[in-house]
């Protein structure tokens, strides 16, 4: 447990920044989740609609260092390819 007075102030803050860390990778989730449910039902507009909202909440979080640009990177672009796929 900390004993010092700044380490207690650390470790409030690694608490509230841990809870806000969790909600906004959630949301992140979330948003990959529903363009990957609109893949798998083969509908290609739906899933291009979802994308369109996952690519700002991704870069977002890549700009705040929750995730690592390349991953953000990397998820956009599969996703794309996958969509890309249903178009033929």
């Amino acid at each position: 447990m900390a004993n010092t007075p700044t380490a207690k102030k650390r470790a409030r803050q690694a608490a509230r920044c841990r809870q806000a860390n969790q909600a906004q990778r959630s949301m992140m989730r979330t948003a990959v989740k529903k363009v990957l449910h609109a893949l798998n039902s083969g509908d290609q507009e739906k899933a291009g609609e979802a994308y369109r909202q996952a690519v700002p909440i991704v870069d977002r979080m890549a700009g705040k260092g929750l995730i690592h640009k390349n991953k953000a990177a990397r998820q956009k672009s599969r996703l794309n390819k996958h969509i890309r796929a249903l178009q033929g």
